[in-house]
């Protein structure tokens, strides 16, 4: 992705919970570290990107990334999971969004932001027209 800047990694985050949940005294434990909304499991099932690592948990080799764009100028399509190849396309039509990257355990429901950068040419446009959706048809 050429266009890829203002890089945020949340590595330090990540490895700061998983240090809590191994500490003897357990500031944290498991049902507070695996705590992932139904949604997102269904998502991760769904859309995830497989990764070549095993979950940090319960060692499950189920690891999955989802995309996660948002920005105005995408307009109702903002908040929704996009797939790497889908992000190539896109960073030549938008002017600027942001993609948020979230790893999930579809064994044990493990979920962490691993990373959030912007995306986009920088050319400023107007959100594309709104188009009806099924709520907008059947209520």
């Amino acid at each position: 992705m050429w266009s890829r800047r203002e890089v945020v990694d949340y590595a330090l985050q990540r490895r700061n919970r998983l240090a809590a949940a191994r500490r003897p005294q357990r500031s944290l434990d498991s049902s507070e570290l695996c705590d992932a909304d139904p949604l997102l499991l269904r998502a991760a099932r769904h859309h995830g990107e497989a990764v070549d690592l095993a979950c940090p948990i319960c060692a499950a080799p189920h690891l999955v990334n989802l995309n996660y764009v948002f920005g105005d100028q995408l307009g109702q399509y903002s908040g929704r999971i996009k797939s790497s190849a889908e992000l190539d396309e896109m960073e030549n039509q938008f002017g600027e969004f942001k993609v948020r990257v979230v790893e999930v355990c579809t064994e044990c429901g493990w979920n962490q932001m691993i990373s959030s950068y912007l995306l986009g040419d920088g050319v400023t446009r107007r959100p594309p027209r709104r188009q009806p959706t099924v709520e907008d048809i059947y209520g």
